[in-house]
């Protein structure tokens, strides 16, 4: 069965970036019969707070992307994870680096000097016929995995093709601190193994954490899913969607009059498309729905097609509905008199000022 995941940081609020990766995901296990999981990456103990979790999941309900389990997180599973790194440990694939900052800052120093990338020397990587270094009193090391030193990591990628990187390229990933306390790409790996996902569908600023957890996950002799690493959603200036700049919350968009429907719409366009279709419902995108059609290419968000189309989803949208999505801002206080109350009537205008 396809099993496929949503899994923000609650860092901050959703923005349009994290909707997109939600919707095509949620699509694609519609589309496929399969389990669509939401999953919360809390493990960013000092900026992950209740805060983002409730707008992540009010965001969520807003756009009506339902999810069949969770919302799993990941700080009620850090006792799997430790187990995790001790199966590693035991089986050779992990090992404790006794460094300290300062050394690897001068490790870092010297290798800039040099003009060579900065990366980790490995001096406590156990291998046949070295000798360690003597255990220093005091220290509290982290826990490593050992990468593969030769060959290469590849995968046919859903979105972005073939995709190779060498494993020369990667360095001996810091799994546990060492407060014992696991790191990102450790949990990421984790979870969708222990949830069984099949096709982990995300953006591509991730395609370079991909190798790490496709050897982790090979070191786990566990199943591999299919990746598929969404472009990114440029600004109108061509530039990198920023939190601070561009985006706003999801669901400070109900405020600004825009419907939930056509928000997913106008984002399931960029990077995708049927033809020449712009308008459509979420039924109408799930059946045409394929990562196939999804392009390997960034997008531009266009801010008066998006209020266009949302213009086209409000003039479809019967009385019912516009009452469900004005009644909350035109509520009186339960003071006000019952014949001081929008009637029916008003609805109906409401509806035929916004076909003007």
């Amino acid at each position: 069965m396809i099993r496929t995941r949503f899994a923000p940081s609650p860092t901050g609020y959703l923005h349009i970036g994290g909707v997109r990766t939600a919707l095509f995901s949620w699509a694609y296990a519609r589309k496929n019969n399969g389990v669509f999981v939401l999953r919360i990456e809390d493990t960013d103990l000092e900026r992950s707070t209740p805060e983002s979790v409730k707008a992540i999941l009010d965001g969520m309900h807003w756009v009506g992307l339902d999810y069949d389990e969770g919302p799993f997180y990941q700080t009620h599973r850090f006792d799997r994870y430790k187990e995790v790194i001790q199966q590693l440990l035991a089986s050779g694939h992990a090992y404790h680096c006794y460094c300290s900052k300062e050394e690897l800052e001068a490790m870092r120093a010297e290798q800039e000097a040099r003009g060579d990338k900065p990366r980790y020397d490995r001096r406590w990587r156990p291998e046949a016929g070295k000798t360690l270094p003597a255990i220093p009193e005091g220290v509290q090391p982290v826990v490593r995995f050992k990468t593969p030193l030769f060959g290469v990591v590849a995968w046919d990628d859903a979105v972005k093709g073939r995709i190779e990187i060498s494993n020369e390229e990667l360095d001996d990933l810091i799994i546990a601190r060492p407060d014992g306390s696991p790191t990102y790409n450790f949990c990421v790996v984790v979870d969708d193994w222990d949830m069984r996902i099949t096709h982990v569908i995300r953006g591509d600023d991730h395609v370079n954490n991909t190798p790490r957890q496709i050897n982790i996950l090979k070191a786990l002799n566990a199943p591999l899913p299919v990746y598929g690493h969404l472009p990114m959603i440029l600004n109108e200036d061509g530039q990198k969607m920023s939190k601070r700049r561009d985006a706003v919350s999801v669901v400070d968009y109900a405020d600004k009059g825009i419907l939930p429907e056509a928000l997913l719409n106008y984002l399931a366009r960029l990077g995708w498309g049927h033809g020449d279709d712009e308008f459509f419902s979420m039924e109408q995108f799930v059946e045409w729905f394929s990562l196939e059609a999804v392009s390997p290419s960034a997008s531009r968000f266009n801010h008066e097609k998006f209020m266009w189309l949302n213009a086209q989803h409000i003039k479809a949208a019967d009385n019912a509905r516009l009452a469900e999505l004005i009644a909350p801002r035109l509520a009186p206080p339960m003071s006000t008199p019952p014949m001081a109350r929008p009637s029916a009537t008003c609805w109906h205008w409401s509806r035929s000022a916004c076909r003007t």
